[in-house]
């Protein structure tokens, strides 16, 4: 299990987070049963990995939401190298996610000497998008501690902005989207790397793709929606 992959989880699942003014699941479903599967590509367009999500429980009342979404990872293989449920929780306003729910309980045995801390701004996703909109920075933090040392993971989402709309057709369906542009800057110990990435969303299924990109343009990975069942 390797920690960078729960960063990028925690992203991923960061998109649900949303800012609602009037329903909180206009653009991802929470609802039990509802599902997801996304495929995982590198910058060759082979696969890398297939991520399934999963409402397995919600409870709704009096315009509040409460839900649990199973997620799993698998390797290009179809081997197991992430699992875990985290915790969704939605009012008339927003919703908001338990970051250290996130953590796989697998991990926190291997790791059981370790300390965690995870913080961050939840990634804000207006009801009310349209094109050429300013959205709200976001970032997710990770700190873990071990025998008096400590080894931080920073990742920042800035200038997010609506850009266009348009149809994306993959093997789940065909989707009108928002394309949702930000530009992303991750540390870890001394790395750090700067990244634009954007996001197509659609109404009722959430995230429909997402590509990274190196500084000169090209696609350093992305993610496809390639089943979804409601």
């Amino acid at each position: 299990m390797k920690i960078k992959s729960i960063i990028a989880s925690l992203f991923f699942i960061g998109t649900i987070s949303l800012s609602a003014q009037d329903n909180c699941s206009k653009f991802y479903p929470m609802n039990e049963g509802v599902s997801m599967e996304y495929t995982n590509y590198n910058k060759k367009g082979k696969v890398e990995g297939v991520s399934s999500y999963k409402v397995i429980e919600a409870t709704h009342s009096a315009g509040n939401t409460t839900a649990t979404m199973s997620i799993n990872l698998k390797d290009n293989k179809g081997k197991d190298i992430y699992s875990t449920n985290y915790n969704l929780a939605c009012n008339s306003n927003t919703v908001t996610l338990d970051y250290e729910s996130l953590l796989p309980s697998e991990m926190m045995e291997q790791y059981g000497d370790m300390d965690f801390e995870i913080s961050g701004n939840d990634i804000e996703i207006p009801n009310d998008l349209s094109v050429r909109q300013n959205l709200k920075d976001a970032n997710v933090a990770m700190k873990v501690s071990m025998s008096g040392i400590s080894m931080n993971m920073n990742v920042d989402m800035t200038n997010r902005k609506v850009e266009k709309k348009e149809s994306v057709t993959t093997t789940a369906g065909t989707y009108d989207c928002y394309v949702l542009y930000s530009d992303n800057r991750s540390k870890m110990m001394m790395v750090n790397q700067v990244y634009p990435s954007r996001v197509w969303l659609a109404e009722g299924v959430g995230m429909v793709k997402q590509e990274t990109y190196k500084k000169n343009g090209d696609v350093m990975s992305s993610t496809l929606l390639t089943a979804f069942s409601n």
